[in-house]
């Protein structure tokens, strides 16, 4: 890095995204622009771990096209597909490892929601996780996060949007519409492939 060039701000917001919606979305804006961050890569779990055997998961390259749909044209926020190439399981500690490969001098912010905060300790290889990265937790103006010691935390504000993708995958299997819910974008996706036809039990992510 040349003297003087400040280090590259990236925040890694990652997920399900099955489908994505404005509940992701406008949280990852806001984190942007509150962190001054270069950009949000929202990275699209290859195998995500921790909701395995709960319920039925969209193939990754459905839930990579859709992301891909959503943010297209949004500044400041890229899709990624690094965890989908990487494949097997998805931890958040071999992505910053890979994005270190290329942009050793980045300064890496990973973007969570107050529940996922908590559980930190519960994670693949922790310890790293606290060496490697800030921990930005979103959350309501006046609410506060328990995060386990040793993360580097960074609030950021977020509007209350009681959105889920357990609801929206609900309103496509009975036919209704989830239009502002999901970018148009996804949606045209996600009819197109006939995706959510069934009902499912799942998690609010």
């Amino acid at each position: 890095m040349a003297s003087g060039v400040p280090a590259r701000r990236i925040g890694l917001f990652g997920g399900t995204f099955d489908p994505p919606h404005i509940g992701h979305l406008v949280p990852a804006i806001c984190a942007a622009e509150q962190l001054s961050l270069d950009v949000v890569l929202m990275v699209v779990a290859n195998v995500p771990w921790q909701k395995v055997g709960s319920r039925s998961i969209s193939a990754a390259e459905d839930r990579l096209a859709m992301v891909q749909a959503a943010v297209s044209g949004v500044e400041l926020l890229e899709a990624s597909d690094v965890e989908i190439r990487r494949g097997g399981q998805t931890f958040t500690i071999d992505t910053i490892a890979e994005l270190r490969a290329t942009r050793p001098d980045a300064e890496v912010v990973v973007i969570l929601g107050a529940d996922a905060a908590a559980g930190l300790d519960s994670w693949e290889r922790p310890n790293d996780l606290r060496r490697e990265c800030d921990i930005a937790v979103l959350g309501r103006p006046g609410s506060y996060a328990e995060v386990p010691d040793g993360f580097r935390v960074v609030p950021v504000t977020t509007p209350l949007l009681d959105v889920s993708s357990t609801d929206i995958r609900r309103r496509v299997a009975e036919g209704r519409s989830v239009r502002f819910m999901v970018p148009d974008g996804a949606v045209a996706i996600l009819e197109r492939r006939r995706l959510y036809r069934d009902a499912h039990d799942g998690d609010r992510q």
